[in-house]
């Protein structure tokens, strides 16, 4: 299998037929050899989500469902990576707003079978913060301000300031860099980003940003909790670092 493709799921009935659609068919137009799949990891939602899923699979054979308890987002990525039989794995957000045609500029970077080892990236991410991103911005001012406080707080707590951007919902990993990270993963909600980047940081393997061009919807599920639990998330993985948690454990 050439590549995984694992989209998070909870209560996305209105949108998660068009985001597989979609999905499949940028893959299918690749024509990877070694074929592809598709992950959706459902976080036990309430709505009509899993059955979406399970519909599609009679047309679309890539098609996974993986049935989870509702652990949060970090969570469903955690165990659609582990799950993933992909040389090369990647989580993107069932809204697609960062699209899936952008990641024809991620795969040169990544590391796989072939590639020069001396310019490739185990993990490439998605990034507003770097030179060619563009942002169709709907969110509210206060949540603007915020994401732009927590970006330069997460960049020192977490060890990764040389990462301008860690929270876009957009990241690809190689096989090796994907079995060190998520079975050292302890996160599992919207602090996952930041640590899954602090553990791929302390494996050695080099992470790269590209510029998307990133569509934030005014119905964004992050409200302003979010931020509270963030920081308490971002003390974590400060303190595992410290205690050298990343290095020496996997779950």
């Amino acid at each position: 299998m050439f590549l995984s493709w694992i989209i998070p799921a909870y209560n996305e009935e209105k949108r998660i037929e068009k985001t597989i659609r979609d999905v499949d068919a940028y893959l299918r137009a690749q024509n990877f050899s070694g074929g592809y799949e598709i992950v959706v990891s459902d976080s036990a939602s309430r709505d009509r989500t899993a059955a979406i899923v399970t519909s599609l699979q009679k047309s679309i054979s890539a098609l996974r469902l993986l049935t989870l308890e509702n652990k949060g987002k970090g969570w469903a990525v955690r165990e659609g990576m582990r799950a993933a039989a992909g040389e090369i794995r990647i989580f993107a957000d069932a809204d697609n707003s960062v699209s899936p045609e952008q990641f024809d500029r991620f795969l040169p970077m990544l590391c796989r079978q072939g590639a020069d080892t001396a310019t490739c990236a185990d993990v490439v991410i998605g990034s507003i913060e770097v030179p060619g991103a563009t942002v169709d911005e709907h969110a509210q001012w206060y949540r603007r301000a915020l994401g732009k406080l927590s970006k330069y707080l997460i960049r020192a707590g977490a060890g990764i300031w040389e990462v301008h951007d860690s929270q876009r919902g957009f990241k690809a990993f190689s096989r090796r860099a994907a079995d060190y990270v998520f079975p050292r993963q302890t996160l599992t909600g919207w602090g996952f980003d930041f640590e899954i980047l602090a553990i791929a940081k302390t494996g050695g393997f080099r992470i790269k940003e590209m510029p998307v061009y990133w569509v934030n919807p005014a119905d964004s599920k992050v409200g302003l909790g979010a931020y509270v639990t963030t920081l308490a998330d971002l003390a974590r993985v400060f303190w595992n670092r410290v205690r050298g948690t990343y290095r020496n454990s996997r779950r």
